[in-house]
C-alpha cells in the first residue's frame, strides 16, 4: 500500500524516535464498547496468566496468535492501524499475535526495560522489521503505570536479555547507559489514544500505585517479508484480511 496514510514528517518522526503517538485512533464508542466486552469476558478472564516483576508484584496479560472474527480482532485488523503499521514497515504485514494487558489498582506490577525483539528475535525473524500498536483501554498515567520509552533507543539495535522475576529484561548496563544519552518519555494517553512503536525500542512499566485499572490492547505485527524461518509459538506468515473502518460498532450492534 501507499504510505500516504501517514506524512513525510510522521514516517520521520518515527524512523528518528521509534514510535509514533495517534491521539484520538479510535472513538468513545469503539472505546466504551470494547471495555464493556473485556470486562464481562469470561474467555479474557480464564486466559489470563501473571507474570513477576522483579519485585514479585504480578501483572496479568491474556495472549492470542491469531486474528479472527472476535472483538478484539476487529481492532488487530482494523485498517487505522494495519495500514500505518503497512507504511511504517514499508509493506505488506501480518498478524504476530495481539494481548490484553490487565494492570488492576495497587496490585498490577512492573514490566521491566525491555525490547520486544530482544524475545522475538528467538522465534526465527532474522530482521526487526516488526512493530506494535498499544491502544489505551483504561486512562493511562504515571500514577497507574503508563508505557515509559527511550526515544531513540531503537537505534542501538538488539541488546541481550535475561530473566528478571518472571520477565525477560533488558542489560540494565545498557539501558542505564543509554538513559544518560537519550530522553526518558512517559505516554500518558486517554482512551482510544495509540502508540506505534518500533521492536527495538526500550521500554518498560511502573507497577500500578491508583486506585484505577490501566488495561491496555497491544496488537503487534510482522512484516511479511520477515516471515520467520522456524516454528514458534506465534505464527509464520498467513494473509491478514483487513475489515472495514466501522467493524467495531457494526460488530456490537449484531452482537
Amino acid at each position: 500500500m501507499s504510505s500516504a496514510v501517514l506524512s513525510g514528517a510522521e514516517l520521520a518522526a518515527f524512523d528518528r524516535d521509534g514510535y509514533l503517538f495517534a491521539r484520538r485512533l479510535f472513538d468513545v464508542e469503539e472505546m466504551t464498547i470494547l471495555l464493556s466486552y473485556a470486562r464481562r469476558d469470561p474467555a479474557l478472564a480464564a486466559g489470563a496468566y501473571a507474570r513477576k516483576d522483579a519485585a514479585g508484584n504480578e501483572t496479568r496479560l491474556a495472549l492470542w496468535n491469531h486474528a479472527g472474527d472476535d472483538l478484539y480482532s476487529m481492532f488487530s485488523r482494523a485498517p487505522r492501524i494495519v495500514d500505518r503499521m503497512e507504511a511504517l514497515l514499508g509493506g505488506e504485514v501480518y498478524h504476530y499475535h495481539t494481548k490484553m494487558m490487565l494492570k488492576e489498582p495497587r496490585v498490577g506490577g512492573a514490566w521491566e526495560w525491555h525490547q520486544d525483539y530482544g524475545y522475538w528475535y528467538h522465534n526465527g525473524c532474522l530482521f526487526p522489521l516488526m512493530a506494535s500498536c498499544l491502544i489505551a483501554v483504561d486512562q493511562a498515567t504515571r500514577a497507574n503505570g503508563c508505557l515509559q520509552v527511550i526515544r531513540g533507543s531503537h537505534h542501538m539495535g538488539r541488546i541481550d536479555h535475561g530473566k528478571v522475576g518472571d520477565q525477560t529484561g533488558a542489560d540494565m548496563e545498557r539501558v542505564d547507559e543509554a538513559l544518560k544519552r537519550m530522553e526518558l518519555v512517559y505516554i500518558e494517553a486517554e482512551p482510544g489514544d495509540a502508540l506505534f512503536f518500533h521492536a527495538n525500542l526500550l521500554h518498560r512499566s511502573d507497577q500500578n500505585r491508583s486506585e484505577q485499572s490501566r488495561w491496555s490492547l497491544i496488537c503487534c505485527y510482522n512484516a511479511a517479508r520477515n516471515d520467520p524461518y522456524k516454528e514458534s509459538r506465534h505464527p509464520r506468515y498467513e494473509p491478514l484480511v483487513k475489515v472495514s473502518d466501522g467493524a467495531i460498532k457494526e460488530w456490537a450492534a449484531v452482537g
